[in-house]
């Protein structure tokens, strides 16, 4: 597993459970074209463009086109990069029959080839996954009362709510996305007597 400086962002879980296998990055979902229409989470990508840098990596497909030029119209250029996947004809192993284009998408990709889509991209690729040290953690979650507790629930839409995060996050993407947003010790000295 090697390690990626930017978020990435895909279209759907089944590209994000590939990528999650093989690099150690923030990985965002578009959940196809509903992007489009979910401000929250534009406004999570823009924030993940400013602080970290993005990359959208979509499959080669025309639905893959229509989401990338929709981002691209979406979000800022500055900080963000496009990883294109190789038009390889076939068909992933879950499904029945290829798709509508006939092409591999990412969750169908080789791990060189996605490695290889991230490095011409220009995203900072390299090393082994990073160290723990200063990354906020599910500890940490639940000692703030996050996740675990009976009223982590709420606390958690709360402190979505203040960060202009998609209240719809789960305690797993809210980790994601704090690491992205904030150091651990930024997190308890923001939140650590309020939460």
């Amino acid at each position: 597993m090697v390690h990626v400086e930017q978020a990435i962002v895909v279209e759907g879980r089944y590209d994000k459970n590939t990528l999650s296998q093989i690099v150690d990055a923030v990985i965002f979902q578009t959940n196809g074209f509903s992007v489009m229409h979910d401000r929250e989470l534009l406004a999570l990508l823009r924030r993940a463009a400013a602080t970290c840098g993005l990359v959208i990596l979509t499959d080669s497909d025309g639905a893959g086109l229509v989401i990338r030029n929709f981002l691209r119209g979406a979000l800022p250029k500055a900080g963000v990069l496009h990883a294109y996947v190789p038009e390889i004809a076939g068909k992933e192993r879950r499904k029945a029959a290829p798709g509508k284009a006939g092409l591999l998408g990412v969750e169908g990709m080789a791990p060189e080839s996605i490695h290889r889509a991230l490095r011409d991209a220009g995203a900072a690729v390299g090393g082994e996954a990073r160290p723990a040290a200063g990354q906020i953690t599910k500890l940490d979650l639940f000692t703030l009362g996050l996740s675990g507790g009976a009223d982590s629930a709420k606390q958690r839409q709360a402190l979505l709510h203040e960060l202009d995060l998609p209240g719809y996050l789960s305690a797993n993407a809210l980790l994601e996305a704090l690491n992205l947003l904030m150091t651990r010790d930024e997190l308890y000295t923001r939140y650590g007597e309020t939460l």
